[in-house]
C-alpha cells in the first residue's frame, strides 16, 4: 500500500482501490485530498498491471463536495481565491477519470454533495448503498455548479431533473437517484462491498483493450464538449464567489441557520 495522508491506496493484482479518507469532514475536497487522489488516478492510468480502478469513501459519506472550513479561511481576504486554487486539480481529476484507458468505478459508500456528485457521475459505473444521500448544494450556499455538474447530470438525469436540482436542490435517495439514471444499482450497506467484488471481478478479467476502445467511443460520442463545458463552469462558479450571496452562505452554514439571500 502507498502512503497518502487524506486518501488509501491499495493495489491487489489487478485491481486498484482509491478511498477518500478524511472522514471527520465527510471527505469533502480540500487541496490535499484532491493533488493526492489526482496523483493516484495518474499512477493508476500508468500503471500497465491494473485493469480496473475503484473509488470510493470512507466513513459515512462519499464525498461531500468542496472543503467549507478551506473556503471559510478566505472568507474576509479573498473569498474567491479558494475556489479558484481547487478548480484546477480537480478539472484535472475529471478528465484523468474519463481518459483512463481502463474501467472506473464507483462505489458510493455513503452522501454525496457538490464536486462528489461530478466524481461520481464521472466515473464509468456506479455501485451505490442504499443509505447514500445526493444533493446539489452549489446554489445553496451561493455558488454555481463547476467540475462538469451540469454536463454529467443533464446527459444521466436530463435536463429537467439538473434544473430541479440547480433551483430547488433537494435531498435525493438512492432509490431517487437509480430511478433519475444517476447510478446503476443500489444494494443494502452489507451487500456494497460483496457486490463491488463481484463488478470488480468482471472488469478485472474482461478484454481491457477493448473496454479502452468502448470508452475512448463513448467520450467521442458524448463528452466533445466536456473540456469547454469545465472553462464555463469555471466562469461561473468564480463570479458567484465573489457575490455577497456567497458571503452569506458560509455565515449561515457556519451558523447552521437558513442563508438570507439578496440576489447579488
Amino acid at each position: 500500500m502507498i502512503l497518502f495522508k487524506e486518501i488509501l491506496f491499495n493495489k491487489e493484482g489487478p485491481v486498484a482501490t482509491i478511498t477518500l479518507n478524511n472522514p471527520e469532514r465527510y471527505n469533502a475536497l480540500g487541496p490535499t485530498i484532491s493533488s493526492e487522489l489526482l496523483s493516484a488516478l495518474v499512477m493508476c492510468r500508468k500503471d500497465r498491471e491494473i485493469r480496473v480502478v475503484v473509488l470510493t469513501g470512507s466513513g459515512k459519506a462519499f464525498c461531500s463536495g468542496g472543503d467549507i472550513s478551506y473556503f471559510e479561511k478566505f472568507a474576509v481576504s479573498d473569498p474567491s481565491e479558494p475556489v479558484r486554487q481547487l478548480l484546477d486539480p480537480l478539472h484535472r481529476i475529471v478528465l484523468e477519470i474519463r481518459q483512463m484507458p481502463k474501467p472506473v468505478l464507483a462505489v458510493i459508500n455513503g452522501a454525496v454533495s457538490g464536486a462528489g456528485m461530478s466524481l461520481a457521475f464521472a466515473c464509468d459505473l456506479r455501485l451505490c448503498s442504499s443509505q447514500a444521500r445526493f444533493k446539489q448544494a452549489y446554489t445553496s450556499l451561493g455558488l454555481a455548479p463547476d467540475v462538469g455538474w451540469s454536463l454529467w447530470v443533464g446527459l444521466l438525469a436530463g435536463f429537467s431533473k439538473a434544473a430541479e436540482m440547480v433551483f430547488l436542490d433537494p435531498v435525493y435517495s438512492a432509490d431517487q437517484a437509480l430511478a433519475m439514471g444517476l447510478v446503476h444499482r443500489v444494494v443494502e450497506p452489507e451487500k456494497l462491498e460483496e457486490s463491488a467484488r463481484a463488478w470488480i471481478e468482471q472488469l478485472a478479467t474482461g478484454a481491457t483493450h477493448s473496454f479502452a476502445c468502448a470508452k475512448a467511443d463513448l467520450n467521442h460520442a458524448f463528452l466533445t464538449l466536456l473540456e469547454r463545458q469545465l472553462e464555463v463552469e469555471r466562469k461561473g462558479v468564480l463570479e458567484a464567489s465573489t457575490t455577497s450571496d456567497y458571503q452569506e452562505g458560509l455565515k449561515a452554514f457556519r451558523a447552521k441557520r437558513k442563508p438570507d439571500f439578496k440576489g447579488y
